[in-house]
């Protein structure tokens, strides 16, 4: 999993409430057995209509978004069922974070394993950056883990709190399989020994 340290980039507004799961990555691109791949799917109903044209009335089809790795939403981000794809499609897109004022538990937690940040903000936090968003084409801000901080260049900043094991996995890039890779040598000379006393 890549590590999450300090992260500066343009920042791209979803002023919607109650994203879905189904929205973020369409359930017909479920079947791929990759976990690579699915960020040109990101928001596919949304995006793009019956034909596979671009919408231009959806907000990451902005011309000012292109290249966005920050994403600001509103409440209840990532509601609806419990894909892991829905992350993996957001991290494949070049989002490295999302803001919001609340998330759904799954995928909040799903988050952390794949090395997307979620970071929840006031509600008059996240309005502030929705408003700085539309008033400052190509605004960025600086998404900080190791001082649990969002802060711009124009004297915006913002504290956010993070559960410290799970702080310290990403600012390490730790998924499941890499804090069970730490302990390897125990596990070989388990492995060893349970093949010596209980297999022979």
């Amino acid at each position: 999993m890549q590590a999450f340290i300090k992260h500066t980039g343009l920042v791209a507004t979803m002023d919607r409430s109650n994203v879905d799961t189904d929205q973020i990555i369409p359930k017909q691109f479920l079947k791929r057995i990759e976990r690579t791949g699915f960020g040109q799917y990101l928001f596919y109903d949304w995006r793009f209509d019956e034909s596979g044209t671009p919408n231009p009335n959806f907000e990451l089809n902005r011309p000012e978004f292109a290249g966005a790795s920050l994403l600001v939403a509103r409440q209840n981000f990532g509601n609806g069922s419990s894909r892991e794809h829905a992350v993996w499609a957001l991290l494949d897109y070049g989002i490295r974070a999302v803001i919001a004022q609340s998330f759904a538990d799954i995928f909040f937690n799903n988050c952390f394993k794949n090395g997307v940040l979620p970071v929840v903000l006031t509600e008059s936090e996240v309005d502030h950056l929705h408003r700085a968003v539309a008033a400052n084409p190509g605004y960025q801000v600086t998404v900080d883990l190791e001082s649990l901080a969002v802060y711009d260049d124009q004297g915006f900043r913002a504290s956010f709190s993070v559960d410290e094991f799970r702080r310290d996995c990403m600012l390490r890039g730790l998924d499941d399989i890499g804090l069970t890779l730490e302990h390897v040598d125990q596990i070989n000379k388990f492995e060893a020994r349970r093949e010596k006393e209980w297999v022979s």
